[in-house]
């Protein structure tokens, strides 16, 4: 072009090799949070041994989710996804990336490959591996089913979304573990994630039911990258498509509102357990001083046999 050179990637088979060197890299880096911040923070507030494991996790996540999610900022706005919708569906397959692109997408594999390995070197409880196996599951196969179908675009307004979510989590998170009594985080984390869900609902529809349909390039052609666009054009795969899109939101909505009332009732009755121990705290008697000497038909007498009165002195 007049203004310069323009050099796109496309994937191969050396991304693995650029995949695994920077697993390296992520588990160098790792290794640098969790000794020069995660664990002096941990001597200062003597966790058990439980929420140890959980604020390491936090404590790794919102570091990882705070930079990526700054960084995938700066690429799609400065690739101009968020100014320009249409460019998220237009000229499908997205089979070229520039370099930021591409770059962004094998760290990201690389951060959750050695997820992995980690879970051995942290020793994760037993009962913790299947829940965090199923996380970096279903990271891997977003990220990758984005990265080799060509919805790279997608992909990143989807991370960024998801990626701002999980930050509020786990940052509250380690906001309770040093202040139990501390929970306005979790409120603000309740309204980001209903935001970003209904934000991910309403990119879906936008994408797979009116971008899609309408790329020019419909026939199927996997040596140029497109592999179903052809599909949406018959409308039943696409309501069905859409369908188990809304069905998984759904599922999400309600395993969160599901967290949300429990948590909540959790703290309707330790505050009502704290009303009724103040309460019978209050009925309790105080113990009543008696005057000195003894009681006779109601009336206290000193114990020499007079009364405890005073005598007024008449004047002469």
């Amino acid at each position: 072009s007049a203004d310069g050179e323009l050099v796109q990637y496309h994937y191969g088979l050396k991304d693995l090799v650029t995949i695994l060197f920077y697993i390296f890299i992520a588990i160098i880096l790792h290794a640098v949070v969790q000794e020069y911040a995660l664990d002096k923070i941990n001597r200062r507030l003597h966790l058990s041994k439980v929420k140890h494991s959980k604020f390491n996790e936090s404590g790794q996540l919102v570091a990882f989710h705070l930079t990526s999610m700054v960084w995938c900022l700066y690429v799609v706005v400065t690739e101009g996804y968020i100014s320009n919708p249409r460019s998220l569906w237009e000229n499908y397959p997205h089979v070229y990336l520039p370099f930021q692109v591409k770059f962004f997408y094998l760290c990201q594999l690389a951060y959750w490959l050695h997820a992995l390995p980690e879970l051995y070197f942290q020793k994760v409880r037993k009962e913790e591996i299947p829940r965090q196996l199923r996380c970096i599951a279903l990271y891997l196969v977003h990220i990758a089913g984005a990265y080799l179908l060509n919805l790279t675009r997608l992909g990143l307004i989807l991370l960024l979304l998801q990626y701002l979510a999980e930050f509020f989590f786990h940052m509250a998170r380690l906001v309770y573990f040093t202040d139990e009594n501390n929970e306005k985080l979790f409120n603000v984390w309740a309204v980001v994630f209903v935001v970003t869900r209904l934000f991910t609902l309403t990119l879906y529809i936008l994408v797979i039911g009116f971008g899609l349909p309408r790329v020019e390039n419909q026939a199927l052609d996997p040596e140029r990258g497109n592999f179903f666009s052809f599909l949406f054009n018959n409308i039943l795969f696409r309501m069905s498509v859409l369908l188990l899109v809304c069905l998984f939101q759904a599922s999400v909505m309600w395993r969160f509102i599901h967290f949300q009332l429990r948590r909540w009732r959790e703290y309707w009755n330790e505050q009502s357990s704290r009303k009724r121990a103040a309460a019978g705290a209050k009925q309790q008697v105080k113990p009543l001083k008696r005057d000195s000497g003894y009681h006779e038909n109601g009336v206290v007498k000193a114990e020499n046999g007079t009364s405890p009165r005073t005598k007024k002195l008449k004047s002469p």
